[in-house]
């Protein structure tokens, strides 16, 4: 770990650069005891770093990193489950129009790219691109296929899709390069919270429809 200034209010805790669950836990135990301390004004979670935006009334970007350096003291991170919730999202890949794509990019039948997307327990490693939108992590090394190459000028609201290890759900209709696997009717994105879980669940009849890229 380490502190750098980004601004002269506000400085950027950086840690091993890595979509890694133990580095997520880290994270979230040093969000939760920097939250609310008083003089920090906004204190914003992501990947592998914390951003923090405090009082230059109280505090200079010295006294900050003191601050934050005696608060992280080095204790063992602990696997907190209790603040962390798990939404289970329907998904009817009927309508993953890139399915059969990813099953020829993994050399594998588009049933098993579902099977692949939808065994896992992902983790929401950050949100941002648009509010609500929850970067996940991490997609089965097999179907981690890389974005399009030319974007959609178009992707639905609601749209689940994958860009090479992550994973995603479109909150709004908006131009997008990620591969579309499904859509879902999910719409209650403001409960998204970095640290959280997500499952998906298979609904509908899970017949990929093939249309124009």
């Amino acid at each position: 770990m380490h502190i750098e200034p980004v601004s002269c209010n506000s400085v950027m805790i950086r840690y091993e650069a890595r979509i890694d669950e133990t580095i997520l836990d880290r994270v979230q135990q040093d969000y939760l005891r920097l939250k609310d301390i008083e003089g920090f004004r906004e204190v914003v979670p992501s990947y592998a770093s914390i951003w923090i935006e405090f009082d230059t009334a109280r505090f200079t970007l010295e006294s900050v990193r003191q601050k934050i350096t005696v608060l992280l003291s080095p204790l063992k991170v602990r696997r907190s489950e209790s603040h962390f919730d798990l939404h289970e999202i329907p998904v009817d890949y009927s309508q993953g129009i890139d399915l059969e794509h990813i099953a020829k990019f993994a050399q594998c039948s588009v049933e098993e790219v579902i099977q692949r997307h939808t065994e896992r327990t992902y983790r929401i490693y950050a949100i941002g691109f648009m509010e609500g939108f929850a970067y996940l992590g991490t997609v089965d090394s097999r179907i981690a296929m890389p974005r399009l190459a030319t974007p959609r000028t178009k992707v639905p609201k609601g749209a689940v899709a994958i860009a090479n290890a992550q994973t995603a759900i479109y909150p709004q209709e908006s131009a997008g390069g990620w591969n579309i696997v499904g859509v879902t009717d999910f719409d209650d994105f403001k409960l998204f919270k970095v640290g959280d879980k997500i499952r998906f669940i298979p609904v509908g009849r899970n017949v990929p429809i093939t249309t124009k890229r």
